[in-house]
């Protein structure tokens, strides 16, 4: 499978699970599954809460003999709601505690939002912090630290703009070496991923299907990716299915993609995605898609009662 190379030379399985909305009673045996099937690359977060049953998924695998803990690549993230220098250090140790650890290869901090101790979402205006009381550069460095002692190899974020990873890459110190942010054909993010690439920061694509479980009330009217014709039309050319054409566009861009599936056949499939090629005509037509969407759009985080705006997230 095709590697990303950190600066360094630790190498990154292009292809991982996402373990997103993968609920406790699947996630074990999903993780266990893809981990048989040769995916190496496993992704995660504390506010999935469910990283004891990855843990113990991890844990299975091993145990059968399926690889050792050296050969996978595990990444989590540090939730909002210890983004103090203090509480950095506590939540890494509740996540490797969590997932039977003793290092991360990858942590991440998970949004550029901050809420007080304790909150899963704030939804009053006294459970955030503002960047006056909490600014990410002292965020930053607790998570440097973390590298420093070991129990991150690598370090960056997710859902960070540009806005914000210049404030990294201004700060003393590592820079940021991944964002993960939402990818797919309707929400390409050319400027985001160039301005990435322009300095030296990898780039992980979540919700490349589409986050088609997202559907709740309000998204009902989103725009279906996995039933877009244009990706349908690419797919039957391929003798593919749909969800692996839109995981190739990823590894297509040198983007890591993490398909979320606890279903063992579609587990398989996805991995398979890895073996195709999209041609260069193809990849223009999913450039002219003519449709852009984010699905997550961040909006939970910049209402009423927040200190935030969707320009604290989003270029455009």
């Amino acid at each position: 499978m095709k590697e990303l190379q950190f600066k360094n030379g630790d190498k990154l399985p292009i292809l991982g699970l996402g373990t997103w909305k993968s609920k406790p009673g699947e996630v074990r045996q999903a993780v266990y599954w893809a981990i048989e099937a040769g995916y190496r690359h496993i992704d995660c977060a504390a506010i999935y809460q469910n990283e004891k049953e990855v843990g113990q998924g991890i844990a299975d695998a091993i145990a059968e003999g399926f690889v050792k803990r050296k050969d996978l690549f595990i990444t989590s993230k540090l939730w909002n709601d210890s983004h103090r220098h203090e509480d950095v250090h506590p939540a890494l140790e509740k996540t490797l505690n969590d997932l039977r650890l003793d290092y991360l290869d990858l942590y991440l901090i998970h949004w550029p939002i901050a809420f007080k101790p304790g909150i899963g979402f704030a939804t009053h205006r006294e459970e955030y912090y503002t960047y006056q009381d909490v600014p990410l550069t002292q965020t930053w460095e607790a998570m440097q630290e973390q590298k420093s002692s070991g129990r991150a190899k690598h370090i960056g974020v997710s859902n960070f703009n540009q806005a914000k990873l210049s404030q990294l890459l201004a700060a003393e110190g590592e820079k940021p070496e991944m964002n993960q942010i939402e990818l797919h054909p309707f929400l390409p993010q050319d400027g985001l991923v160039k301005f990435c690439s322009d300095n030296g920061i990898l780039v992980t694509a979540y919700s490349p299907l589409g986050s088609p479980d997202s559907r709740a009330e309000r998204h009902k009217n989103d725009p279906k990716l996995l039933e877009n014709p244009v990706v349908a039309s690419i797919a039957q050319k391929h003798g593919a299915n749909v969800g692996q054409v839109l995981i190739a566009w990823s590894i297509a861009r040198n983007i890591a993609v993490i398909p979320k599936s606890v279903n063992h056949d579609r587990i398989i499939d996805n991995l398979k995605a890895a073996d195709l090629s999209l041609d260069a005509e193809d990849m223009q037509k999913l450039a002219n898609i003519g449709t852009h969407h984010r699905f997550v759009d961040g909006s939970f985080f910049t209402g009423p009662q927040s200190p935030y705006k969707l320009t604290d997230l989003w270029d455009s």
